[in-house]
């Protein structure tokens, strides 16, 4: 706002020039970049609608934080591979993390592991 404006003016002003300014209550906002994440907590947001666009001021305390290059394996996935191969817990969490995390590419490559080794038998 300008300073010496009253508040109320202003709002009346950008009406007419078909600007609409809103408060978002948010509690936490994350701008993810190819390399991390900028974390606002306690932010205070405005959603500003001007000729057809839509624009987001943001203010608050901002963190930054580097993005895990890890896949997310939980144990329910590592019990699938276990249940769909018959291998150890070791041998499956392995094979999700050589695959990614991707189930079905890791239930592949453990029967195709155990393919090649009767074949050698």
């Amino acid at each position: 706002m300008l300073p010496g404006m009253n508040p109320r003016k202003m709002q009346q002003m950008m009406r007419k020039m078909g600007i609409n300014q809103v408060e978002v209550d948010a509690t936490e906002v994350i701008i993810r970049t190819p390399n991390s994440e900028l974390v606002v907590t306690n932010p205070q947001v405005s959603r500003v609608k001007m000729m057809g666009q839509e624009n987001f001021q943001i203010s608050g305390e901002v963190h930054e934080r580097s993005l895990s290059t890890e896949p997310d394996i939980n144990s329910e996935d590592i019990s699938t591979v276990m249940d769909q191969t018959g291998v150890s817990e070791t041998d499956a969490k392995q094979a999700l993390e050589t695959a990614k995390g991707d189930l079905a590419q890791a239930i592949m490559d453990i029967q195709e592991e155990k393919q090649s080794e009767t074949e050698d038998e």
